[in-house]
């Protein structure tokens, strides 16, 4: 069974909120309709409720079981002004600069999220990334045990020698450009964390290079994948999370079980790898988009992780398909959200306890 049906069962017994900023967007309309329709839980579409409602009109969409809310015409506005401007960023705003912010649906979207009023948020649809990034960066807290927020993608494939469902999770495809050797431990503990959460399955980690188990390469670049290998194999065994990691490896090796064998890499993870860490955005970004344009399989994210919330920031290419599933992935992550980090304390954060 394909990960996207195994989660989607998980929701229809723990229905989530999921809120989505710019929810006159045919696209999101359609996946709101597939959400709710299914029983997965509430889609929170924010945005001109006439303009939403002509749209779906128009796309034949019944909005019975899906929310909208105007954010200047809402319960929460005044309410909304007075804890964004008790968050220490934001707390010598006046209020009508403050206003002006939550203007922007991203923002009042990551409000409700911050407030608990959403359980995940969907982003990125008709914006920039930077313009769907910096409310989130700005609210919502990193887990304390992590100090990057980065990216991932997930790809539901078929094996093609036993034709069984394979998930594939790359990272960091969409925030990092050029990460430290600190950045990508965190990058691969993250994302083999919620890899875990979701699948259940132990994360096979690997961290890419042009070259594996170089013993003479000085390159710097491969010197990085190596040292942020030990980092994140430390940081895991504190973490308590079950996961193998290994490093530096060519993708072949960690992929494909008779090209590790005849390279003679040995372990784990070689040739059985469901994560990869690249050890820049150029490499992670071309990856994955050539791995959808030539496989077409599904493609779910860019999916935020490091955050104490459930987050994604989609390409302004993605279908509706697309974004419904990564609608169930981050819902899902809201499923014992907690579990992804065990060693966290509950309170992570003073802005966001203040405003909850």
């Amino acid at each position: 069974m394909p990960l996207i049906s195994k989660l989607s069962e998980r929701l229809k017994r723990h229905p989530k909120r999921v809120v989505f900023p710019e929810g006159s967007d045919p696209r999101i309309l359609q996946a709101a309709r597939k959400f709710a329709t299914r029983g997965l839980g509430v889609p929170i579409l924010l945005g001109d409720r006439a303009k939403i409602k002509a749209n779906a009109e128009r796309l034949d969409i019944s909005l019975e079981r899906i929310r909208i809310i105007e954010p200047r015409r809402s319960d929460e506005w005044e309410g909304f002004l007075t804890k964004f401007q008790g968050l220490r960023r934001f707390k010598r705003l006046n209020d009508k600069e403050a206003a002006e912010y939550l203007d922007n649906t991203n923002y009042f979207a990551t409000l409700m999220l911050a407030t608990s009023q959403a359980d995940a948020i969907i982003s990125g649809a008709t914006s920039a990334a930077s313009s769907a990034l910096r409310p989130l960066l700005q609210i919502i807290p990193l887990h304390e045990s992590v100090k990057t927020m980065s990216s991932l993608n997930i790809f539901d494939l078929e094996d093609p020698e036993t034709g069984k469902d394979r998930e594939l999770f790359l990272a960091d495809c969409a925030v990092i450009p050029d990460p430290t050797s600190e950045q990508l431990c965190d990058i691969a503990v993250t994302t083999a964390a919620l890899r875990y959460h979701l699948t259940n399955n132990k994360p096979r980690v690997a961290l890419l290079s042009y070259s594996s188990k170089s013993v003479s390469s000085k390159n710097p670049t491969v010197a990085k994948m190596k040292a942020a290998t030990e980092m994140a194999r430390r940081k895991a065994q504190e973490l308590g999370i079950p996961m193998e990691i290994d490093g530096e490896l060519q993708v072949d090796a960690a992929l494909d079980s008779v090209v590790a064998q005849t390279k003679m890499i040995e372990g784990p993870v070689a040739g059985q790898a469901n994560v990869l860490i690249f050890p820049d955005l150029h490499s992670a970004n071309i990856a994955s988009k050539l791995v959808d344009i030539l496989t077409r399989a599904r493609n779910y994210g860019p999916i935020l992780t490091g955050l104490s919330k459930p987050a994604a920031e989609i390409s302004r290419g993605a279908t509706a398909g697309d974004i419904f599933g990564t609608a169930v992935m981050v819902a899902s992550q809201a499923i014992d959200h907690k579990l992804l980090y065990p060693t966290d304390s509950d309170d992570l954060n003073e802005d966001v306890t203040q405003i909850s």
